[in-house]
């Protein structure tokens, strides 16, 4: 499992809803090569296996909120978005933003609900 980047919590349940923290494509504390499509497909990976400890899937986020260093890349995130959550599509935000932690170029925050 991946280190939080920062001084947070990576996942934290709020009565019925699972909130995960902004998660980006690396893989044993490494960014992964190959872009925003390997790293959205990895950051889904992490995602999941962040809802997992809670008992959670993916087809359980409601909302997510997605940050890009490069609008540019809007198609090509969709598309590997869509591949990582296949039929189930939470509602979504998506915003350009400067940079983000390790270089990546993508980064993913989810809520999800749950009932406990």
């Amino acid at each position: 499992m991946n280190k939080p980047l920062g001084p947070y919590a990576p996942v934290v349940r709020a009565g019925d809803f699972i909130i995960v923290s902004g998660q980006v494509g690396v893989r044993d504390d490494v960014l992964v090569d190959g872009g925003v499509p390997a790293q959205t497909s990895q950051l889904l990976v992490n995602v999941a296996d962040r809802l997992a400890e809670v008992g959670a899937s993916l087809t359980d986020v409601v909302k997510t909120t997605c940050f890009l260093t490069d609008m540019g890349d809007f198609d090509t995130f969709n598309d590997a978005y869509a591949q990582g959550f296949g039929d189930h599509r939470p509602a979504r935000s998506t915003v350009a933003v400067l940079a983000l932690p390790r270089g990546a170029a993508v980064e993913v925050e989810a809520w999800a609900y749950k009932p406990g």
